[in-house]
């Protein structure tokens, strides 16, 4: 069976899709066959995304390594059996079809709490939440105490995934390797930093996930994104200049992330 990626934050600004399609096309890049999916059905900024790379390619007449995206199936209610939802259904149908040719599933889940989200929370053999080193951010994870700083207790988004662990559980499923990115890290602000670093590891322990290092913030990324390109691509485009001491770094950042995503089979070379 396919091991199933899903990047997920219920907090829109994180990175989600930037991240997914990184991971998604380096997986590619590393011979592996990544299927993927969009649950954003409002948005669509991966689906945007992965458009924006097939019309490049067209373009200049070349071929990258790319991940086979695939929207939701349309269903036909009356086909549905009693008491069975809609999404879950279509859900479960588009996995199944990349499930026969894929090594890797990747599912970007929308910036809020839907149906979708929450089953495919429940599917995750990794689950990837990118989070801004921010305690606006934090909060989806736990809640803070103003005045000591000390954690209370988990916050909406870690009951969401908990209940996906138990439905895993009963279903006989291995346990979600959960690893929380710290995504869109400032070069400044380091006292910052450390505060968050240090909540994330004792909540960590508390709750059970692995933190990894994400990208730092970077105008690379907005300019990819129109063509539908990764850092992976650059050198082969052919546009001179691209790889700047920048754009090295992030490529740097973007190898030690898949590395920590410890992906099984995938040994990263690039």
């Amino acid at each position: 069976m396919a091991h199933i990626i899903v990047v997920g934050n219920e907090k829109g600004g994180a990175g989600k899709s930037t991240v997914s399609m990184h991971v998604a096309t380096a997986l590619a890049r590393l011979g592996h066959k990544v299927g993927a999916l969009d649950l954003d059905l409002r948005q669509r900024t991966f689906a945007r995304y992965m458009e924006n790379r097939h019309n490049f390619c067209k373009l200049h007449d070349i071929s990258l390594p790319t991940p086979e995206y695939h929207d939701l199936p349309e269903i036909d209610r009356s086909a549905l059996k009693a008491g069975e939802n809609v999404y879950d259904r279509r859900l479960s149908v588009a996995v199944t079809a990349l499930e026969k040719t894929c090594d890797f599933i990747l599912i970007d889940c929308p910036g809020s709490h839907t149906r979708l989200s929450q089953v495919a929370h429940s599917l995750a053999d990794t689950l990837v939440t990118p989070m801004n080193d921010s305690y606006v951010d934090f909060d989806l994870l736990a809640h803070v105490d103003g005045e000591t700083n000390k954690i209370i207790g988990p916050s909406v988004y870690s009951e969401m995934v908990w209940n996906a662990r138990q439905l895993r559980s009963q279903a006989g499923l291995k346990p979600v390797d959960w690893v929380v990115v710290r995504n869109r890290l400032g070069a400044q602000n380091m006292h910052n930093k450390k505060k968050i670093g240090e909540a994330l590891d004792d909540l960590a322990k508390r709750i059970g996930f692995r933190v990894s290092s994400g990208f730092g913030e970077r105008v690379i990324f907005r300019e990819l994104f129109p063509r539908g390109l990764t850092l992976l691509d650059l050198k082969d485009i052919g546009v001179k200049g691209q790889m700047n001491i920048s754009n090295v770094a992030a490529r740097q950042e973007l190898r030690e992330m898949v590395k920590g995503l410890k992906l099984p089979g995938v040994e990263v070379t690039f």
